[in-house]
């Protein structure tokens, strides 16, 4: 129970990676706040479940973080149920796929939003406190696609991009505070996104390891998915005393992708 008596915020963690993440905190010790665009009835259950099993608190607020409003009101959800903030992890994302010269400028517009703009005044609002508090930890959810280029991404390569320099320039300023930020970068990890991917290769007639490993041809050298629960406990560390003196990293779970 590394982390009793610390709170966390995981933005984007009603399922998939962010889940994870918060399931990988709540088991050291951590309170929770999830977030995301469901309703709180819907979540419910999932709340109830994370809070009883390993013996914190949790809660949900629902926020759109496409606007620096929305990121307040997630702040605000945070501060009114536990009146404080040690552990921020920025994970929520929006992603489109297509090519530049079709690509909705809608949809760019919101991925440098969410994907940016939402870290950076998520940051910006709590890192006062974790200052005076003189602890805090920052993670922010990069990707192998911040170091990598690939088709019909550009929202997501851009933002990931960024959202590393982010990290650097946020790690420089907090030293001597007892804050850190740093950054995960997953490989491809398994998800509803790359699950549903899989399943219409599957479709096609390919049984599921063959449709995995065309999938993950040209990434991770391992030949199979990044585990969340590899990805959360990365990210636990991150959070751990252990840890006290790494920050400004951007530690890979990738099966040796970047490396390759």
């Amino acid at each position: 129970m590394a982390l009793a008596s610390r709170t966390a915020l995981i933005t984007g963690s009603t399922s998939g990676l962010g889940l994870a993440i918060a399931e990988a905190l709540a088991a050291m010790g951590c309170d929770l706040m999830l977030h995301g665009l469901e309703s709180a009835e819907m979540m419910a259950p999932c709340v109830a479940a994370l809070a009883e099993a390993h013996g914190v608190k949790a809660g949900y607020a629902y926020a759109d973080l496409s606007s620096p409003s929305g990121v307040q009101v997630l702040v605000d959800a945070v501060q009114d149920r536990f009146h404080r903030v040690d552990i921020l992890v920025n994970n929520a994302v929006a992603r489109h796929f297509g090519p530049v010269e079709t690509f909705p400028t809608d949809a760019w517009d919101r991925a440098l939003a969410v994907n940016v703009s939402a870290a950076f005044h998520a940051v910006r609002l709590l890192l006062p406190g974790m200052k005076h508090a003189g602890w805090g930890r920052i993670v922010n959810m990069v990707s192998v696609y911040g170091h990598r280029g690939t088709q019909n991404r550009v929202d997501y390569v851009t933002t990931k991009a960024a959202l590393l320099g982010f990290t650097r320039a946020v790690a420089v300023e907090i030293a001597g505070h007892g804050v850190t930020c740093n950054g995960v970068c997953p490989g491809s990890v398994s998800t509803p996104g790359t699950e549903t991917r899989v399943a219409a290769m599957m479709a096609e007639g390919l049984e599921r390891e063959e449709a995995v490993r065309r999938f993950l041809v040209g990434k991770q050298p391992t030949g199979r998915f990044v585990e969340q629960k590899s990805v959360a406990a990365a990210v636990a560390f991150l959070c751990s005393a252990a840890a006290d003196d790494i920050n400004g990293t951007v530690l890979p779970v990738d099966g040796g992708w970047l490396a390759s």
